[in-house]
């Protein structure tokens, strides 16, 4: 416990670019660590990126065959051995489900790794709170994040999500967006309290800078409405309000709103434009309706009506853009319905937080090409109420 307040006090008080430096002493020192690497989750989930000294980055790892990715993946610390007797162990980093990265340690003895594995893994997850905090004083993490260069576009959507994935009791979260590099409409966001969860999936209009621009004026617009505890359909109106009076009625934003009730599962929903919503419910896959409204800032002054929506304990809720549902293959077939549904169907078994990716995974077969043409983006909801 002593090694523990030490490595936690050691995080808090190092300055915002040296956590690395700082948690790779206090291993050494604490014990005895031969080696300390940080790896953080690209932006489009392929591989993990190291940090060190930029811009002379190492290799990175691959998310889906290494044993870094193992622990990324089950979200569980995986040992290996390794030549010379000694061990490695890596560590999931995570913020409340907000799966960041891994942090790989090499120790000299395998059964004194067994017996401090869970002491390090507290240290890991320390380490994930002190980097979401020290990214506001530093470029580093966000940098070392990057396998590509992202697009300004994309640069706006990534600083305007609340994370890639979340934890609750009641509740996990996934979301993953594509092309993950030059990103420029579609978006997530959601927000949390001791009663409700709110989830938003926006798919805006245009391409490019314009886009992302749309999407951050009605997503601020959401949550100004949102944080003066204003009721969903009124954050709409609101929203629609400030995104026609820029625009006029030349561009507009299609999203689907939900404000679940955490106690009972019940939501009050909000159908303005092209989102949908699929249910995994007892093994059988079906599309949810609802009474499409119109999208935000489309005409001045519109009012949106609330329709109710029950979740139930074990329901697994997919949401997708068009870029998804619409997505057409080589030969000009949409992707739709059935297509979604089997994929829903194959990734039922994985968390919350892998099923977005392995549904764009999916897509990609189907489009036949590896750069798709319009946003795709998948959120992924397991309710599983109190």
């Amino acid at each position: 416990m002593n090694r523990f307040v030490t490595a936690e006090r050691a995080l808090r008080t190092a300055a915002p670019h040296e956590l690395l430096d700082a948690v790779r002493r206090v291993l050494e020192a604490e014990y005895a660590a031969r080696s300390v690497d940080l790896y953080l989750a690209d932006y489009g989930l392929t591989v993990l990126q190291p940090v060190s000294v930029l811009p002379h980055t190492a290799e990175p790892v691959s998310l889906h065959s290494s044993p870094a990715g193992r622990a990324f993946g089950a979200q569980k610390p995986f040992t290996e051995g390794i030549r010379g007797g000694g061990v490695r162990v890596h560590l999931p980093v995570t913020v409340r489900g907000d799966r960041l990265g891994v942090l790989s340690v090499t120790l000299p003895d395998r059964e004194d790794a067994r017996e401090r594995v869970d002491e390090l893994a507290d240290i890991a997850e320390v380490l994930g709170h002190e980097v979401i905090v020290a990214e506001r004083d530093t470029d580093v993490y966000l940098r070392a994040r990057r396998k590509d260069r992202l697009t300004l576009a994309a640069e706006m959507q990534w600083h305007l999500l609340p994370g890639r994935s979340c934890s609750r009791p009641e509740y996990d979260l996934g979301a993953q967006l594509e092309p993950a590099y030059a990103i420029y409409g579609d978006n997530f966001d959601w927000s949390v309290t001791a009663d409700n969860l709110m989830l938003y999936v926006t798919n805006g209009m245009g391409e490019g800078i314009e886009a992302s621009l749309l999407t951050n004026l009605g997503i601020n617009a959401l949550r100004n409405a949102r944080r003066a505890g204003i009721a969903i359909d009124d954050q709409a109106a609101l929203a629609d309000q400030a995104v026609y009076a820029h625009y006029q009625g030349r561009c507009y934003i299609s999203v689907l709103m939900f404000d679940f009730e955490l106690a009972t599962g019940r939501a009050k929903v909000v159908d303005a434009g092209s989102p949908q919503l699929l249910r995994l419910r007892d093994g059988v896959v079906e599309r949810v309706t609802f009474e499409a409204q119109l999208p935000l800032g489309m005409f001045e002054e519109t009012d949106y009506v609330v329709q109710d929506f029950q979740a139930e304990p074990g329901d697994r809720l997919v949401f997708v853009s068009d870029g998804v549902h619409a997505v057409a293959s080589p030969k000009g077939e949409a992707y739709g319905d059935a297509a979604l549904e089997r994929a829903i169907m194959s990734t039922r078994l994985l968390p919350a937080a892998e099923v977005p990716r392995a549904i764009l995974r999916e897509l990609t077969g189907h489009r036949g090409q590896s750069v798709p043409q319009d946003d795709a983006l998948v959120v992924c909801l397991d309710w599983r109420g109190r």
